[in-house]
């Protein structure tokens, strides 16, 4: 696949770190990757937002663009604060013309999404539309304990609804001592989902310098499985 669109079953599940761990696979390779945020909230202009987190955990690597639409200040849905700073919103078929142009350039893009599937970037966009207009399959990042089922569950049928593949689920941050829950969500996930757990990040990722965090990724996903 030459687009990836990563999202998350809601916000703070570590779509970011998932989205750089499969960047720093990919540049391992010798892949060109570009990633891109159709638009970024809950940031001013030259604050460092999840590009200027995907770089840091990548490190100073050739092959890796970085693609940013807009940023609202405000921390809420992408359409909302739009509005609220008195600017046009990205539309989906915006964004899905800026990944189908990187995709010519680029042997991966991953599109990473604000939130959840089904939060707004415009009045009645959603990064699902994005994904339909690309035909592009869909991760799902999600939480580890309690409380992850339903909403990853929920996520995933409303993928199947729109008719869009998701090739798995991963864990954004699998904690050093996981509890009873965690441990059940192992077998329980892919159980009610239908789809695999293709990996976890662990615990702390995000602060790793750029070799610990290559050797995190490898660790914690499979490749392959990504196409």
């Amino acid at each position: 696949m030459s687009v990836l669109v990563v999202t998350g079953t809601g916000t703070g599940v570590g779509k970011t770190v998932v989205t750089a761990a499969l960047a720093a696979l990919a540049l391992a390779e010798g892949r060109r990757v570009a990633v891109f945020k159709p638009a970024q909230t809950g940031m001013g202009p030259g604050e460092p937002g999840d590009l200027d987190e995907v770089r840091r955990l990548v490190g100073g690597v050739d092959g890796l663009t970085l693609r940013e639409l807009a940023r609202y200040p405000d921390p809420l849905a992408p359409a909302t604060a739009a509005v609220r700073a008195g600017r046009s919103p990205v539309t989906p078929a915006e964004a899905a013309d800026v990944a189908a142009k990187l995709a010519t350039e680029h042997d991966l893009v991953l599109v990473e999404g604000a939130g959840g599937l089904l939060v707004r970037l415009t009045a009645e966009g959603t990064l699902a539309d994005v994904a339909t207009a690309l035909d592009a399959p869909v991760l799902v990042v999600t939480a580890a304990g309690l409380g992850t089922l339903n909403h990853t569950e929920l996520t995933v049928r409303a993928l199947a609804v729109l008719g869009l593949r998701c090739p798995g689920l991963v864990i954004g941050s699998w904690p050093a001592e996981p509890d009873l829950a965690a441990r059940c969500n192992l077998s329980d996930l892919p159980a009610v989902t239908g789809v695999p757990l293709l990996g976890r990040m662990p615990e702390g990722a995000a602060r790793l310098e750029p070799s610990a965090f290559l050797a995190a990724a490898r660790s914690a996903l499979d490749p392959p499985a990504f196409g």
